[in-house]
C-alpha cells in the first residue's frame, strides 16, 4: 500500500492471536500497550463460544491483558441480539460455561437451533433433537462455522463440522452471525464511528478474520500463531495486506506503516 494512510481502529483477534488457553502469546500484553498509546481504538472481536464474556474478560485479566468488557464484542452476543430480534426460543448447543450470555432468553419449547462449540452436547441423542427440530421448520443459528481451533494439546474441531452436518441432514441453510460474516465488522465499526478504510483487523485465522475483514473493506493482517498452517495466506483473495510472526510484530509492522489518529 503507498503512503501512510490514517489508523482509527484496530480489531483483534483473541484465541490463537493474544493467548491459547491460558497462555499468553510471547509479548502480547506489551504489543497492546504500544498500540494504546497509538492513540487508536481497541476492540477485541472473537468468535470463541465454550465460555461467557465474564469468564473469557477473567481469563484475559488473569494472563495480565488490559481490556474492558465493553471493549469484547462476540460471536454469542451476535447470536443472543438474533434470537432477541426475532423472538425465537432456541435449542441452545452451546458449553454450560457459555450459557449466562443468553441468561433470560426462554428456551421453553424450542422453535430454532443455536449452536456454537459444545463438546460435551455434540452427541448423537442432541443433535438428533435438533435434527428433528429442523425438519419442522425451526431455523438454524450458527454462532460461527470456524472448521478447527487452537488448543493447547493440538488443533480441534470447531463448530462448523457440525453445523455442516445438521444442514446436510435437513436440507436447510444457518444463518451465521459471527467472522466471518460482514455484518459482524461492520456493526463493530458503526459504535466507533470509523469506516472500513480506517481499520485494521489482527487473526490467525486467513479466512475468517482476514478474509471477513477484508470482504468488508478493512485490511487484515495474518499472524503466524494458533491455528495458523504454512500457505494459508496463500488461500485466500486477496492476499492478507500484511502476515507476520505474531501479535507484536504486527502491532510494530502497522504502527510504521500507519499514521494514527490523534
Amino acid at each position: 500500500m503507498s503512503g501512510r494512510r490514517v489508523l482509527k481502529a484496530v480489531l483483534v483477534d483473541l484465541s490463537g492471536t493474544l493467548h491459547i488457553e491460558d497462555s499468553a502469546v510471547a509479548g502480547a500484553q506489551e504489543a497492546l500497550s504500544r498500540l494504546r498509546q497509538a492513540a487508536v481504538a481497541v476492540r477485541f472481536v472473537t468468535n470463541t463460544t465454550k465460555e461467557c464474556k465474564r469468564s473469557l474478560l477473567e481469563r484475559l485479566r488473569r494472563l495480565n491483558f488490559d481490556l474492558q468488557e465493553e471493549e469484547i464484542f462476540t460471536s454469542l452476543s451476535a447470536a443472543r441480539r438474533l434470537v432477541e430480534q426475532k423472538q425465537l426460543r432456541p435449542l441452545l448447543l452451546v458449553e454450560d460455561s457459555a450459557l449466562e450470555d443468553f441468561a433470560g432468553i426462554d428456551t421453553s419449547n424450542p422453535n430454532a437451533v443455536v449452536v456454537g462449540l459444545a463438546p460435551e452436547h455434540f452427541n448423537y441423542q442432541t443433535l438428533n433433537e435438533a435434527f428433528r427440530l429442523l425438519l419442522e421448520g425451526a431455523p438454524l443459528v450458527a454462532v460461527h462455522k470456524a472448521r478447527y481451533y487452537q488448543r493447547g494439546d493440538g488443533l480441534a474441531l470447531g463448530p462448523g463440522p457440525f453445523v455442516t452436518a445438521l444442514e446436510f441432514a435437513s436440507g436447510c441453510s444457518a444463518t451465521v452471525v459471527g467472522k466471518p460474516q460482514e455484518t459482524f465488522f461492520t456493526e463493530v465499526l458503526s459504535e466507533l464511528d470509523c469506516s472500513p478504510g480506517e481499520a485494521v483487523m489482527i487473526g490467525d485465522d486467513a479466512r475468517d478474520d482476514v478474509g471477513g475483514a477484508q470482504r468488508a473493506g478493512m485490511l487484515g493482517v495474518l499472524v503466524r500463531t494458533g491455528k495458523y498452517r504454512a500457505g494459508d495466506e496463500s488461500k485466500i483473495s486477496p492476499p492478507p495486506y500484511l502476515t507476520c510472526s505474531s501479535f507484536p510484530d504486527a502491532v510494530d509492522r502497522l504502527l510504521e506503516n500507519y499514521k494514527h489518529a490523534t
